[in-house]
């Protein structure tokens, strides 16, 4: 039964969430764990890995990135939203700065 955060997920994220569900999936396996060693690194029940890697938007974000680490995939989420990775917020940045610099009265122009 699919949820209601499901069908009001954009399409772009649905995908996103089901291909990050098959990728832990196929590095569980390339890794030779079974869904049983994983719901014990992961700390979750059968059900919930089972959603897992299904891509299921229920589960939440913190159990998504412990089960990238118990992977040994490193620390999942740190350049997310890194704002040096931000194109379009640098060039909004850029094209937000004055023509002109001048220095506020009484500082003497240094």
């Amino acid at each position: 039964m699919r949820s209601r955060a499901y069908d009001i997920l954009p399409i772009p994220v649905r995908r996103s969430l089901k291909k990050l569900g098959r990728d832990i999936r196929v590095a569980r396996k390339k890794r030779r764990l079974t869904v049983a060693m994983m719901m014990e690194r992961v700390g979750v029940s059968k059900a919930t890995y089972i959603n897992i890697e299904k891509g299921d938007p229920r589960v939440g974000i913190g159990i998504y990135g412990i089960t990238l680490m118990a992977l040994g995939l490193g620390t999942p989420f740190v350049d997310i939203a890194d704002p040096s990775g931000d194109d379009e917020g640098l060039a909004l940045e850029e094209s937000r700065l004055p023509e002109r610099v001048r220095p506020k009265k009484g500082s003497g122009g240094r």
